[in-house]
């Protein structure tokens, strides 16, 4: 399911960006991926990524974030390490998988990246459980 076609893209205030190699979705908690099929998510598309999102990507940044792979790509898995070495912005990642092949990769993945990475059969399972991570409880805690 595409995160606009989800009951969670008319809850929540989201930012829509658009790129030649798919769609992001900025929320106050989370960023989410919807790649387009068959593209390798490398250096040069994390690092448009990275410039297009620079004001979200400060020190103080607490975000989880979700990559939606409902169409096939594939992805560099040592961008995880070179990223949060660079930027800490993610506290935990989802990965929503639909096939058995994009879970295999999900689980290399899982090994690149040093904070919680957990693997998801849907979108809403990605979503409550990114929501419901303690730093964003604590966070509604103190407003």
């Amino acid at each position: 399911m595409k995160f606009e076609d989800s009951n969670y893209s008319k809850e929540l205030e989201y930012k829509k960006v658009e790129f030649s190699f798919g769609t992001i979705f900025k929320t106050k908690h989370f960023i989410l991926s919807e790649f387009n099929e068959g593209t390798h998510v490398d250096y040069h598309i994390a690092s448009e990524l990275i410039s297009k999102f620079s004001d979200y990507i400060t020190k103080d940044a607490k975000l989880g974030y979700i990559a939606n792979r409902y169409n096939s790509y594939s992805f560099d898995p040592q961008l995880w390490k070179e990223f949060n070495s660079d930027y800490d912005i993610f506290i935990a990642s989802a990965i929503v998988t639909y096939s058995d092949f994009s879970y295999l990769n999900a689980s290399l993945e899982k090994q690149f990246f040093e904070k919680s990475l957990k693997r998801c059969s849907n979108l809403e399972e990605a979503i409550e459980w990114i929501m419901n991570l303690k730093e964003f409880k604590t966070e509604a805690n103190q407003n």
